[in-house]
């Protein structure tokens, strides 16, 4: 075997596995039964305890996004991953503390929303920089550049993937962290009705002054009115629709109409990215736990 190329010594190993194998096509009917039936009835048991039990789905869900790929990156030695993991994880420790303090400081929610926008701009570009390699080196233009395919297209997969992880994990971060400053502020509690009467001149989401003077101190800042006719600084309610992943007015809980608040066509991708991290949150954080589950039923009924 050490005197055959690594393409013949694969051919070999693909060989030796048709023949072990062979015959045991009604195992493997079994086998991928049990994975079907496995990914239905798990799909069937999250759903039921997100809608019954939306904050401990979301904090499970969120502790395994976090934790789950950090088992990998040491098992394999992702160094580099791994130190971009230790650094979000410094920061948005810090961050969420800040968030988490009673009585929240004033400058607390923009550093929050700060601190996730820039995580969520950067992931955003990042995988959209990994998905344009993918593509191009599936249309073979890196050849133009002589980059090997297999070099482009790693290349391309790991910015993809950097992109769409840290993407799924600063969105449930930032809801996490808006929720705790929602109810800390008091605007809304969970009967629904505001427990703090909200002055006209005051931003619902950071709780600083709208409209300031020029020898007053404040956030000089574009405003936006809501449906409801509340006004917020605009960078806040962007924060607050988009990292946060909140659909509603943050004084009065009146869904927020999104397609009228993004009325320039090259900012409606941000709103479909975000959706699209949502779909892929199952896939990041459930997915490894159904597999291994899967793993476990064919190992305890002796299928291999």
């Amino acid at each position: 075997m050490s005197d055959l190329s690594p393409e013949e010594q694969w051919r070999v190993e693909h060989a030796r596995m048709h023949a072990k194998h062979r015959g045991h096509e009604a195992m493997h009917a079994e086998m991928v039964l049990i994975l079907i039936a496995t990914l239905v009835v798990a799909q069937l048991l999250l759903v039921q305890w997100k809608q019954r039990h939306p904050r401990s789905y979301n904090m499970v869900t969120l502790f395994q996004m976090w934790v789950v790929p950090l088992y990998f990156t040491v098992k394999l030695h992702w160094w580099r991953f791994l130190v971009i993991w230790i650094f979000f994880s410094a920061v948005t420790a810090f961050v969420t503390f800040r968030a988490t303090r009673k009585p929240l400081v004033q400058t607390t929610p923009r550093l929050v929303y700060k601190w996730f926008l820039l995580i969520y701009k950067i992931s955003y570009a990042t995988g959209i920089v990994g998905y344009m390699a993918v593509m191009f080196t599936l249309f073979g233009l890196n050849l133009l550049f002589k980059i090997k395919p297999e070099d482009a297209m790693d290349f391309g997969i790991s910015l993809l993937f950097y992109g769409l992880y840290y993407g799924v994990l600063e969105r449930d971060f930032a809801e996490m962290c808006a929720d705790y400053m929602a109810s800390t502020i008091g605007f809304y509690s969970e009967s629904g009705m505001p427990t703090k009467h909200l002055s006209d001149s005051v931003c619902a989401v950071c709780g600083q002054q709208i409209f300031v003077d020029v020898s007053e101190e404040g956030i000089i800042e574009n405003t936006y009115r809501l449906s409801c006719n509340h006004v917020f600084h605009e960078f806040c309610i962007r924060g607050w629709c988009i990292v946060g992943k909140k659909q509603t007015c943050p004084y009065c809980k009146e869904k927020v109409d999104l397609k009228r608040m993004f009325s320039n066509p090259w900012e409606r991708p941000h709103v479909m990215y975000g959706q699209l991290l949502d779909w892929l949150r199952y896939l990041v954080a459930w997915q490894p736990v159904i597999i291994g589950l899967v793993q476990g039923i064919n190992y305890i009924l002796g299928l291999e």
